[in-house]
């Protein structure tokens, strides 16, 4: 196979990951599937917002003063002429404002006609002109960008995308990702016997791939054998996808087969293996047809560690996001050197320091589960109260930033 090299440095790992993607392209997609994802392009008003003029009240559209004879409906208003209206109703032509319901009652003139007159809970002057209309173009006019390329599409936004008209919204594209899980001992539900293992993968993958900026667009389950990768692997849909994440293989044992699958497939490692704990053995390919291969350890914490390392940046080029970041925390213990690797703990907050976390061991996940973000601990260690490069949990962002400084109040110093 080629591309075959020694392990890369963490930071090595993550740079090739970031930089061997181009963004997919923008789609299209409906609205109910619009929240969340980033607009690509402006959406313009195609017509003023509201488009017709209306009335804001129940109640009549009268022209002049009172009182007001009944117009046929549909017909031009002229002095002293009223049409009954609704709420959102389009308002007649001629109509100078809109009579509250509670402010006015039907009576009847000298010869027996219905008139619209005020009733006693009318206000002195009601209504005054353009009073309770909505005129056309109040929100916007044809043309007016509604929202800018950029924005993190919310409820509202979708909600006024469908008010201007639009069925679809163009957004930034996201990378489409396929789930292979491996392990003939792996059982998805109940508790496993000796020699069987719990499925952790199924759970929480595809939850931790669209947090780090990819689509789930389908998982398989296979054996451990050469044909069983095969058979998954050339399965209809996987040409179609931009990244698929394995779990399991990635040793350099006869039972592990990603390498010889990825090479069956006219892959080309990028990655093979990165100088950390735990996650060591991960694998980054790239297929024909500019796609990838994530081969993560089948352990449930390097498996983490590792799809932070590699998965992160990639799926956030592939999504067109900056490449994830790292910001430092001080150490809340000593930790000795490993020369050589990189160690990535868990860790708590206490008291403002990163305390590692317990129970954090490459088949755990007790620890990860409460951590506030992960120590990228370089090959030297660290010492007590030293800062510490940390990566941020995709599903607890923010964890890490310092809070904000507390603002200096102007006065007069003591002397």
């Amino acid at each position: 196979m080629s591309g075959h090299q020694l392990a890369h440095t963490w930071d090595e790992a993550r740079t090739v990951s970031f930089d061997s993607a181009q963004p997919v392209a923008v789609q299209r997609v409906p609205l109910e599937k619009a929240s969340g994802r980033t607009l690509a392009e402006d959406v313009a008003a195609a017509q003023d917002l509201p488009h017709y003029a209306s009335s804001a009240m129940d109640g009549w559209a009268v022209a002049g003063s009172a009182p007001w004879i009944l117009a046929e409906p549909g017909e031009r208003l002229t002095a002293h002429q009223a049409s009954p209206v609704v709420t959102g109703g389009v308002l007649p032509p001629g109509t100078k404002a809109v009579l509250r319901k509670e402010s006015g009652r039907i009576t009847e003139d000298e010869d027996g006609y219905p008139v619209l007159v005020h009733s006693e809970n009318a206000k002195p002057g009601e209504p005054r002109n353009g009073q309770h209309i909505r005129p056309a173009a109040e929100e916007a006019a044809a043309g007016d960008v509604l929202i800018a390329a950029g924005t993190t599409l919310n409820p509202a936004h979708v909600a006024l995308a469908a008010l201007a008209g639009r069925d679809e919204l163009t957004v930034v594209g996201r990378p489409q990702v396929r789930l292979v899980f491996t392990g003939g001992e792996v059982v998805t539900s109940g508790l496993p016997a000796p020699g069987q293992v719990r499925d952790t993968f199924g759970p929480q993958l595809g939850t931790v791939v669209g947090l780090l900026g990819g689509e789930v667009a389908g998982a398989d389950r296979v054996g451990d054998s050469l044909a069983d990768w095969m058979e998954a692997l050339e399965a209809p849909g996987h040409e179609s996808a931009d990244v698929v994440i394995t779990t399991g293989g990635t040793g350099l044992s006869d039972a592990d087969h990603l390498r010889e699958a990825i090479d069956k497939l006219g892959g080309r490692l990028l990655v093979d293996g990165v100088a950390m704990r735990p996650g060591h053995p991960v694998v980054l390919a790239e297929l024909p047809g500019s796609r990838f291969h994530i081969g993560l350890p089948g352990n449930p914490l390097a498996a983490m560690m590792a799809i932070l390392t590699i998965g992160g940046p990639l799926l956030a080029k592939l999504a067109s996001r900056p490449a994830p970041a790292t910001a430092e925390v001080p150490c809340g213990a000593v930790l000795e050197a490993d020369p050589g690797r990189t160690r990535l703990v868990p860790y708590r907050l206490v008291y403002g320091l990163a305390s590692p976390a317990k129970h954090a061991g490459p088949g755990m996940l007790r620890g990860l589960a409460g951590a506030d973000g992960v120590m990228v601990v370089p090959p030297h260690g660290v010492q007590l109260g030293e800062p510490v490069p940390a990566m941020e949990l995709p599903w607890k962002p923010g964890a890490f930033k310092p809070p904000p400084p507390v603002p200096r109040t102007a006065g007069r110093s003591r002397r």
